[in-house]
């Protein structure tokens, strides 16, 4: 089995490491800065951009609510959803360049 994970200090610790291989899981890391590997980086950026950015809510309710709301209309919509949240599913070389340390 392959797991791929992000860079997150504990995806890099020893012991998570020692135990994969102890469950035969092969890991493969993203590489640094990678959200368009990961759609649902991409579902906050909207989140936030539609419900966070340039506006405030009067109560941890309202925000709650809106959230509530965006989610119920994503779901509505399963094939726009789709097309606005694409993968890469490689970089081009100049981007591998910039993001995979050596």
């Amino acid at each position: 089995m392959s797991v791929v994970w992000d860079g997150a200090s504990y995806h890099r610790a020893q012991a998570v490491r020692q135990a994969a291989s102890a469950l035969n899981i092969n890991l493969e890391p993203l590489p640094g800065y990678s959200p368009d590997f990961m759609p649902v980086e991409h579902l906050w950026q909207w989140l936030r951009e539609d419900l966070t950015y340039h506006t405030g809510y009067q109560s941890s309710s309202e925000l709650i609510d809106a959230v509530a709301n965006f989610q119920f209309q994503i779901n509505e919509q399963p094939i726009a959803l789709s097309a606005r949240l694409w993968v890469k599913q490689h970089l081009d070389s100049q981007e591998k360049t910039l993001r995979f340390s050596k």
